[in-house]
């Protein structure tokens, strides 16, 4: 690091933040250095590769928790450092960092509700955090003046200032429908920022967007199908109706979509226990393929974990293939969230005895 810091005044704006993203990805978990994590076989294993100069000695279930805090802090750490190169960072990655405040408050929302004293862990994104969640557990003190007050006039309408965890009010919260709203609230703010991007970077920054968004609505209707027998018109209710801007040339090739929920909405016409009517679907290579002799069943996970994978490929070549942009910081911090993701997933794995094979071949890692 010493080395790269040296010429670190040599390089301003983008050109600096790009070097530091780039050296990061380096030392990151994904591409090459992905197989390492395919030789350990204990948590203590993971630790002493992730983090060899902070190794711990904690037992069991308190060095998973340890662990996946620690994953979670690296990639706010890093991601922040980035960000922050910038004196007025661009609007696209400040809100790609805030994406750890919107999970925290959905978090917070979750434990109140759930009577749970105890404030979840919150991640550090500096002079960019905007909630005070030093105020848990009063979610209308967290959020007033902030641009998550909304949820005080929609979602959160019974919640007043000043309730606590044995307020009756906090029984009648749909938690499923407060997530849905701040993820449209995240996507389309995330949107919104694509103004300011230079022409010749909008192109490679909105398909990736786009896919994600479309892929995040599947799975959500594939979990409510699923895991809660949602009927069609329930499961639309939670879909992002969201559709990308249209005002510059780069997204002709986006505008014959009408919405980012089309896939999604055209999955509820087809069975999750029949295979062949999936045939011709868009995202169809992301479903789990049939087994001889086995009943075929549309498994979430399995498309859950197959499009991220492609959602994390197409950000590592476009950060590649882009740059000194900011459309590939933008890359950056998506492939940094994957292996975020990543780590987490095998440290969950492995302490449910499940080996690095086993663990791969469940991400539809090869």
């Amino acid at each position: 690091m010493i080395g790269y810091e040296r010429h670190a005044d040599a390089l301003s704006g983008g050109g600096y933040a790009y070097a530091k993203a780039a050296w990061i990805i380096g030392k990151s978990f994904l591409g090459k250095r992905i197989s390492l994590l395919a030789n350990i076989h204990t948590l203590h294993d993971l630790e002493k590769l992730v983090f060899p100069d902070n190794y711990r000695e904690l037992p069991g279930r308190e060095l998973l928790v340890d662990i996946e805090k620690r994953i979670t802090d690296r990639a706010v750490k890093q991601i922040y450092s980035v960000v922050n190169s910038y004196e007025e960072p661009p609007k696209l990655l400040v809100r790609m960092l805030k994406s750890f405040e919107y999970s925290d408050l959905k978090e917070c929302i979750s434990h109140i509700a759930g009577g749970n004293k105890e404030m979840p862990k919150i991640s550090d994104i500096g002079r960019f955090k905007t909630v005070r969640f030093n105020a848990y557990p009063d979610i209308a003190a967290m959020i007033k003046k902030t641009e998550f007050e909304f949820l005080l006039s929609d979602e959160l309408k019974g919640i007043k200032q000043g309730m606590g965890f044995s307020n009756p009010a906090w029984q009648s919260i749909n938690l499923m429908s407060v997530e849905t709203k701040l993820d449209y609230h995240f996507y389309r703010s995330l949107l919104d920022s694509f103004s300011e991007l230079p022409d010749e970077e909008q192109a490679d920054a909105a398909r990736l967007i786009a896919d994600e968004i479309s892929l995040r609505n599947c799975v959500w209707a594939f979990r409510l199908r699923a895991y809660y027998q949602k009927t069609e018109i329930e499961t639309i209710k939670y879909l992002m109706d969201l559709k990308l801007p249209a005002a510059n040339k780069v997204y002709n090739a986006f505008l014959k979509r009408s919405s980012l929920c089309a896939e999604s909405r055209a999955s509820l016409n087809f069975p999750l226990d029949v295979r062949a009517p999936w045939r011709g679907w868009r995202w169809e290579r992301f479903l789990n393929p049939e087994e001889p002799s086995v009943h075929w069943t549309c498994n979430p996970r399995h498309f859950q974990n197959a499009a991220s994978l492609y959602i994390n490929h197409l950000a590592y070549h476009n950060f590649h293939s882009s740059p000194m942009s900011i459309s590939a910081l933008y890359c950056f911090i998506k492939i940094k969230l994957f292996e975020e993701d990543l780590l987490t997933s095998v440290a969950e794995g492995i302490s449910l005895g499940m080996d690095s094979t086993g663990i791969f071949k469940l991400l539809e890692i090869n």
